[in-house]
């Protein structure tokens, strides 16, 4: 599994808003979606590296693309 660490959520969903995810919901976690992807995005600072590097992967990016966005 590709670690991506030190994270904030915030910085994270702005980095998604970039690879076209939008926020379809908000409350204890945040989910976006794209159409045809959904993640969720857990409000923890920082996010876990395993769990940054699992939502990279469910997004299609790869850890260097994702870290481009940031």
């Amino acid at each position: 599994m590709p670690k991506i660490s030190g994270i904030s959520h915030k910085d994270a969903v702005r980095a998604l808003e970039k690879a076209g995810f939008s926020v379809v919901r908000q409350s204890g976690h945040i989910v976006m979606g794209n159409g045809e992807r959904r993640l969720t995005i857990p409000r923890g600072n920082p996010i876990n590296a395993f769990t940054m590097g699992g939502i990279a992967k469910d997004a299609g990016l790869s850890p260097e693309a994702f870290r481009k966005l940031l």
